[in-house]
């Protein structure tokens, strides 16, 4: 099984980490790191890494880690590809996005921490429920205007 949580090329995998998850998380959820566990982040601040699927256990995407499995999470570059859980909405192609509740991507307003752009040209403009996984860039990360 391929990990398709990262969507970049094979030459630029990016570093991760590997901590006890503390809940139930799913891949492609934010998370934040302690230095003990990854919890899920429910805001576009501090240090933020996505979580991604064990391959090597044939984890899909959909599975969820047992609270204290070992849990494989992406240290995150801006421009770098992935696909991310996403809040039931509807998105648009290059949308600025920040880290809302259960560690999912919605729209940025005003004020928040723009962590991502919207990616996914296939679902562009088409309503998504809560925890598709889509495709986004990692931002260089700044306060909305």
């Amino acid at each position: 099984m391929a990990n398709n949580i990262f969507r970049g090329a094979i030459a630029d995998n990016p570093q991760t980490v590997s901590l006890p998850v503390a809940g139930a998380y799913t891949p492609g959820s934010f998370v934040t790191a302690s230095a003990t566990a990854l919890t899920q982040a429910t805001a576009g601040t501090g240090r933020l890494f996505l979580l991604s699927n064990r391959d090597f256990y044939s984890q899909d995407n959909a599975t969820a880690y047992a609270p204290g499995d070992t849990g494989i999470a992406y240290r995150l570059r801006p421009d770098q590809e992935y696909q991310a859980q996403v809040a039931a909405d509807t998105y648009t192609y290059g949308q600025e996005l920040t880290v809302g509740a259960s560690g999912r991507l919605v729209a940025a307003a005003t004020g928040n921490v723009v962590v991502a752009f919207f990616d996914d040209k296939a679902k562009a403009g088409a309503a998504q429920t809560a925890g598709t996984l889509c495709d986004i860039v990692i931002a260089n990360a700044y306060v909305k205007a």
